[in-house]
């Protein structure tokens, strides 16, 4: 993409309205506009990195063996009245009627829904485990949105829903999407914490919230100092089939290694005092248990080996795709910008033409440019009239991982230079070796 016909409105100064790095640095950067209270537009650099995001998640879905579907924004009061959450849920809902006068309303969550589901489409335990999953906008009417996407009214997530015969499948599928987690969320450079929680109003007693470490979070965790150094990353070869092997593992991640919000309840169950550290924590993903809270009220049963109906046991699990946006701003900047993991970034490299008007430059960076998109490299080519500090500013701004720099001077010499943008590190290179130094 060529930057003088790309839609991409920054901004130099601080937006007042922006308490956080991450919403200054989104507006600023020209990645999302508010339109109301909580709810934002997703321009072109923001919706690309948004769709790399949901990419991964899904993709990690998939090899979780989970299924994708996609769910209605507007339910049907029905389904809640059935469940019993219609009156229970709060003011978040937002209650709607249809010109029929019928009670509606805007999704914020989906377990009824994907509850009616299954119960018309799965009869037998031989059909057993699903796991079913959509990546949808939902909407909660927080009473103060605030920062930013990390806070909105409107947002997009990633639910999955797992049926099992018994708590034992059930708990299997709970921790074999635990794991699942642990790979989405590193895969987009980040370093997850499961953290115990309560359950609120979806319900059950087991649940897990996955926090990213950022000194802008909501909320204080503490947390095992191994944790620090990558400790719990290190991902054995599981073989998803071994549950007790998958059991052990998640029972070492969730306590000894795991985050929570009670120092006193980590280092009783940790045992090892003094190695708790405390920093603030931004939620990213949560998963739960919660057996027959659905079922049961709502009737989803399959025959059993003997011919019993019997409730099947759920599970549900999400991501919040686009507060991860946020979140990894948080997780990942400097004073001068943003600094994007290349999984997730809008492009992977930059291409800054220091002088637009000379012909000679112009047809390198072009020369460089149609050389990284033939290798299937997302490339952003800086090709304004602006002052090199302009464009300097703007790209670190932005958060590209990697700035090709082009000018006379070492056009002349054969060269370009290289910055990444994460260290800040700069090396010459031959112009013909750019395009290789990228795969």
């Amino acid at each position: 993409m060529r930057m003088s016909q790309y839609f991409l409105p920054t901004l130099k100064e601080n937006p007042a309205e922006a308490q956080i790095v991450s919403h200054r640095l989104m507006l600023r950067a020209g990645l999302v506009r508010q339109t109301s209270a909580g709810i934002y537009a997703w321009l072109p650099l923001g919706f690309r990195v948004l769709k790399n995001i949901e990419r991964i998640v899904r993709e990690e879905q998939d090899a979780s063996g989970a299924q994708e579907v996609l769910m209605p924004t507007i339910q049907s009061a029905e389904l809640w009245r059935e469940s019993g959450r219609y009156d229970a849920y709060g003011p978040e809902m937002l209650r709607i009627k249809d010109r029929h006068e019928r009670d509606m309303l805007y999704g914020p969550t989906n377990e009824e829904m994907i509850t009616v589901l299954f119960r018309d489409g799965v009869k037998s335990y031989r059909d057993l485990p699903k796991n079913l999953y959509h990546i949808q906008w939902k909407f909660r009417d927080e009473v103060r949105p605030r920062f930013g996407v990390m806070r909105g009214r409107e947002f997009l997530m990633k639910d999955n829903y797992s049926f099992d015969l018994d708590k034992k499948g059930a708990i299997h599928s709970y921790n074999k999407m635990m794991l699942a987690y642990m790979k989405t969320f590193r895969r987009m450079g980040l370093k997850p914490i499961p953290m115990r929680a309560d359950t609120g109003p979806i319900g059950g007693d087991l649940s897990h919230e996955f926090i990213v470490l950022a000194e802008s979070g909501e909320s204080d965790v503490y947390y095992h100092e191994s944790w620090e150094a990558g400790h719990g990353y290190e991902d054995p070869n599981f073989d998803y089939e071994d549950r007790d092997l998958l059991a052990a593992w998640i029972s070492y991640l969730t306590s000894e290694y795991a985050a929570t919000s009670e120092k006193r309840d980590l280092e009783k169950e940790a045992s090892l005092p003094g190695l708790v550290r405390r920093s603030r924590g931004i939620e990213v993903g949560q998963v739960f248990y919660f057996g027959t809270t659905y079922s049961k009220p709502m009737n989803a049963t399959v025959t059993g080996p003997n011919g019993d109906q019997i409730p099947v046991e759920m599970g549900s699990y999400g991501i919040g795709v686009s507060r991860l946006v946020g979140a990894i701003i948080e997780a990942s900047h400097d004073d001068a910008g943003i600094i994007w993991p290349e999984s997730v970034a809008p492009f992977k490299v930059a291409i800054l033409n220091l002088k637009p008007d000379d012909g000679a430059v112009f047809a390198a960076c072009q020369k460089l440019y149609d050389g990284l998109l033939a290798k299937g490299i997302e490339v952003l080519h800086d090709d304004r009239d602006l002052r090199p500090g302009a464009k300097f500013a703007d790209m670190d701004l932005i958060g590209t991982p990697w700035q090709v720099i082009v000018g006379p001077k070492g056009l002349a010499a054969g060269k370009a230079e290289l910055k990444d943008r994460k260290t800040g590190k700069r090396e010459e290179l031959p112009l013909d070796q750019v395009a290789q130094r990228f795969g």
